[in-house]
């Protein structure tokens, strides 16, 4: 397996403070690489430097000229003038200028004959129409439809899909993509998995997404105060991993911290004029008090804000109606909250969502029914879009425009400093300019000040979008403790599993239908209805008592128990070659990417049987 890229002894610095220095990393053809850190730890940087996007200050990124990168940013920009078809096909491409132009002309209600059928013939002459139906199947899957619309019209989370499209079309030897799955719908999620799994593609990407990351990656990469650590395996691996290492620096932290102090004091006894013969020793000292500097104590945010009294009345909708542009977008729906309501708000893209909690939350009122609020009710609402922050003011200065200090949880009241501490802003960042900030560190201060308004019903649109997964986590600990109501919209299917208990799922015509379960519940309800197909979850198993349904063949009866052995015998296999990649030495790519790709062979093979389980199954109604 050979390296496509590599960065030797990288080094970068902003604002006068290096994010990495020394820094070695190699990525081979057909790894499926997830970056992971915590926020400002270098990440975006490190994928910027590997795409080529700016030269390092240190070091440098070797590869073959000839290798095509593909790079997704966080928050792509667009050339000028640009409509959505000048961006997504290539000049150099004489097959997407053909598609372009046929795509062009086809929106045209009265498209030129002549223009068509000779766009026909050279479509065929050059073999482009599989190609053809490629880009539209991605075009469509991202919700792009109307080619001549100009680029500088749409809102942020639509030019994100634009840029995913053109990568996706151009397919390139190396992915390198920044948070793919923001403003991505479930369903394009589950899409997008599929398509960067199949064939032999060669991923470098950054991700707060669980599902998405463990279904994606087979090799985890953390970047950790400026230094990589490399991991053969799942997320969970990972998690092991990593509580292994810091256990062990923990310990070698603590050893060097009690040396330092023996040679402190070996230092203030030295006389003036030291000799030649102590400086090996000298140098010894400033280099352990070097390394012990640059160790920070593991810090953890704590979210226990203060939650406001809530009263029997929290908020009834009622026969609520609402439509934009003759399109209806509710339409009838009515619902009465109840204390400690966990709702997960589900739906495609443009179906409503981000309506229906305008209306809840007074922003905007509904053109039909009634929005009935108590009195106690406090909203928290963290929006999608984020906080317009002024980009010159001090971090601190933002949160003491709310308040100076902060009743928590337990009564204790705490300063405006004292809280950012906890949300892990040190006094350097607090007094720092907010446009210093990396864009989870934006979004981390967007939270805070949410919670500080200590509601009883909190909105979170989109909270995971470029938080770190530490901080995912310690939100999550924080929602599964939080009293109030929750509705949360998120295209991260981990987060709604664990916290939401029931969905409104927006339909797309103005249907809200309301689903009591979680996400992963709703998604096996739509793919197999009860009766007649079974989930993984449910797996058919062999047993001696199984009565053989007398409307099958014999042949039929035989196959039955065969299929239910090979279900069995196959899931078996699957689970040992899954744990059998732990084992695996980290530098052995090759025989890594052998086992995941026989477990992707079994498991479309599990597929099959269970298809043809299902089928013979249904004869014994």
């Amino acid at each position: 397996m050979s390296t496509l890229i590599a960065a030797e002894n990288l080094g970068h610095a902003y604002n006068d403070e290096w994010l990495f220095k020394n820094l070695t990393l190699g990525i081979q053809t057909g790894q499926r690489v997830a970056l992971v850190g915590i926020n400002g730890a270098g990440k975006s940087t490190l994928l910027k430097l590997l795409a080529e996007r700016f030269n390092p200050l240190e070091g440098k990124i070797v590869k073959n000229k000839a290798v095509r990168i593909g790079f997704l940013d966080q928050e792509p920009s667009f050339p000028d003038g640009y409509s959505i078809s000048d961006f997504i096909f290539s000049l150099e491409n004489k097959q997407q200028q053909l598609i372009k132009e046929y795509e062009e002309i086809i929106e045209d209600p009265n498209p030129d004959e002549k223009t068509l059928n000779r766009l026909y013939e050279e479509l065929s002459e050059h073999n482009a129409w599989e190609y053809e139906h490629e880009i539209k199947t991605i075009l469509s899957r991202m919700g792009i439809n109307h080619l001549q619309q100009q680029i500088s019209t749409l809102s942020g989370g639509q030019k994100k899909r634009i840029a995913l499209a053109k990568l996706l079309i151009e397919d390139p030897e190396i992915y390198v993509l920044d948070e793919p799955t923001n403003h991505l719908d479930i369903d394009t999620i589950e899409w997008l998995e599929k398509l960067l799994t199949s064939g032999n593609k060669t991923i470098l990407l950054v991700t707060h997404d669980r599902y998405f990351l463990d279904n994606v990656c087979n090799t985890i990469v953390e970047l950790d105060r400026g230094k990589i650590y490399n991991y053969s395996g799942n997320y969970a691996y990972f998690l092991e991993k990593k509580s292994e290492r810091e256990a062990s620096d923990e310990s070698t932290f603590h050893k060097n911290k009690n040396l330092l102090k023996k040679e402190l004091e070996w230092m203030r006894r030295m006389p003036q004029a030291r000799g030649t013969k102590s400086q090996a020793r000298i140098d010894a000292f400033y280099d352990l008090d070097s390394k012990t500097k640059q160790r920070t104590d593991n810090q953890n945010i704590t979210l226990n804000v203060k939650m406001s009294r809530q009263g029997n009345k929290i908020l009834e909708l009622e026969n609520v109606g609402q439509s934009f542009d003759e399109k209806n977008i509710i339409n009838d729906f009515t619902y009465t909250f109840k204390k400690a309501d966990r709702i997960g708000l589900a739906g495609k893209n443009g179906t409503g969502k981000s309506t229906l909690l305008n209306i809840i939350t007074g922003y905007l009122t509904p053109e039909k029914g009634k929005v009935s609020t108590g009195d106690t009710t406090v909203y928290g609402y963290y929006k999608q879009g984020g906080l317009a922050f002024n980009e010159k003011e001090r971090v601190i200065d933002i949160v003491k425009s709310e308040a100076e200090y902060i009743k928590m949880a337990d009564g204790q009241t705490i300063s405006a400093s004292q809280l950012l501490t906890l949300f892990l802003f040190p006094p350097k960042k607090q007094h720092g300019m907010v446009e210093k900030l990396s864009g989870g560190e934006k979004k981390r201060l967007h939270l805070m000040k949410v919670l500080m308004l200590n509601p009883n019903f909190l909105i979170l649109d989109e909270p995971t979008n470029d938080l770190d997964i530490d901080t995912l986590n310690v939100l999550e600990e924080f929602l599964e403790n939080f009293p109030g109501v929750l509705i949360l919209v998120s295209h991260d299917r981990y987060l709604l599993d664990k916290m939401s208990d029931q969905l409104f799922i927006m339909e797309g015509n103005g249907e809200v239908n309301i689903y009591n379960g979680n996400y992963s519940e709703y998604r096996i309800s739509l793919e197999t209805p009860k009766e007649k197909t079974v989930s993984k979850e449910s797996k058919p198993r062999a047993s001696a008592d199984m009565a053989i349904p007398k409307k099958l063949t014999f042949n039929e009866q035989k196959e039955l128990e065969d299929l239910e052995n090979k279900i069995s015998t196959t899931e078996t296999e699957i689970d040992q070659l899954t744990n059998s990649l732990i084992d695996i030495d980290s530098a052995n790519y090759q025989e890594i990417q052998a086992v995941t790709k026989s477990i992707e062979t079994l498991n479309k093979d599990l597929e099959k049987i269970m298809e043809r389980w299902v089928e013979l199954s249904e004869k014994v109604n």
